[in-house]
């Protein structure tokens, strides 16, 4: 006869339910549910010393505002992280860069993405260079799972871990201090521009709103964990077949690979369109179900240049007009 009673509302997965907490992602079990009117669920943040099972070894989430995760690792079980998630480990501990498929393809701050592995025996912490929360995506054998890049935190090793286009993009040509939208309509002061400058803001200049790459974690054999880290608040949401949602491009944190993507472009009726810009326009994602989203609260915006787009990937847009 089958133990299990719970189904956890936010990972999905079952268990018991004997534990305070949800013993795959961490979130309460006796907490009440959040559910705005748009469909979305807020995830509860993991408390103080949350503990989570992954095999044989284990991890202690410790912190609120910006929390550490503290693996204890048994014997040959493995991690793998960016480079810059360290915090500490044991000397028992062995770190090793993690072979990866297609080297010097990925950058962050205009350096390379290093990706390394630990080992153990032995304790060893990372954290997220974001105030927010630590979230835990479990994977279950023949599952995987689209996380935006540098939200990872950690995952562990018996998950495959690869990335691909994001395929949300757009070209503009300039960057708003020359040559942009309707330019056509003012050639005042283009005289003054030297030659330098002209050459300068004809450059096509490539614009990502959610990122370049999409990381897909897979499970194979044996279930894992993977942890991201997140600005603010996290909510998830469970699109239907044929169901869309509006998001900004930058909040999103992960999807399931089912879920499907594109620009969406909205033009208010306000203001003036100056020569230089569009002055009014906003980027959304729209994004397609079924599937589950997950996005955050506190996120850097996209800096959209304002310029005229040269070219984009798969689109819509809205103008609205007043009558």
């Amino acid at each position: 006869m089958s133990t299990t009673t719970y189904k956890c509302p936010y990972c999905r997965q079952e268990s018991a339910g004997a534990e305070g907490s949800c013993p795959w992602c961490g979130a309460p079990v006796d907490i009440q549910q959040r559910t705005t009117k748009g469909g979305w669920t807020e995830l509860p943040p993991m408390a103080d010393m949350t503990h989570l099972q992954a095999g044989r070894s284990s991890v202690q989430i410790t912190g609120s505002v910006s929390a550490i995760a503290d693996w204890a690792l048994a014997a040959g079980d493995s991690l793998y992280f960016p480079h810059q998630a360290l915090l500490w480990q044991e000397p028992s501990v062995a770190l090793d860069n993690l072979p990866m498929s297609k080297p010097w393809t990925r950058y962050r701050a205009g350096l390379p993405l290093v990706m390394a592995t630990a080992t153990g025996p032995g304790h060893v912490a990372f954290s997220h260079d974001t105030a927010g929360e630590v979230i835990a995506i479990p994977v279950q054998p023949g599952a995987a799972v689209d996380i935006c890049e540098h939200r990872l935190l950690v995952a562990t090793r018996n998950i495959s871990y690869d990335w691909y286009e994001s395929g949300v993009w757009y070209s503009t040509a300039g960057d708003g201090q020359g040559r942009g939208a309707g330019v056509g309509l003012l050639q005042l002061g283009m005289d003054m521009i030297d030659d330098d400058d002209r050459r300068q803001d004809d450059q096509t200049r490539w614009h990502y709103p959610m990122g370049q790459y999409l990381d897909r974690f897979s499970a194979l054999e044996t279930p894992g964990l993977v942890l991201i880290g997140a600005g603010g608040n996290a909510y998830v949401r469970d699109l239907a077949e044929g169901e869309s949602v509006l998001v900004k491009p930058p909040a999103v944190l992960f999807k399931d690979p089912s879920v499907t993507m594109h620009l969406h472009v909205e033009y208010p009726q306000a203001g003036m369109h100056f020569w230089r810009s569009w002055g009014n326009r906003y980027l959304w994602l729209r994004m397609w179900g079924p599937g589950r989203i997950g996005i955050e609260s506190s996120y850097d915006p996209h800096a959209d240049p304002g310029t005229d787009f040269s070219s984009m990937s798969q689109s819509t847009s809205q103008n609205w007009t007043f009558g």
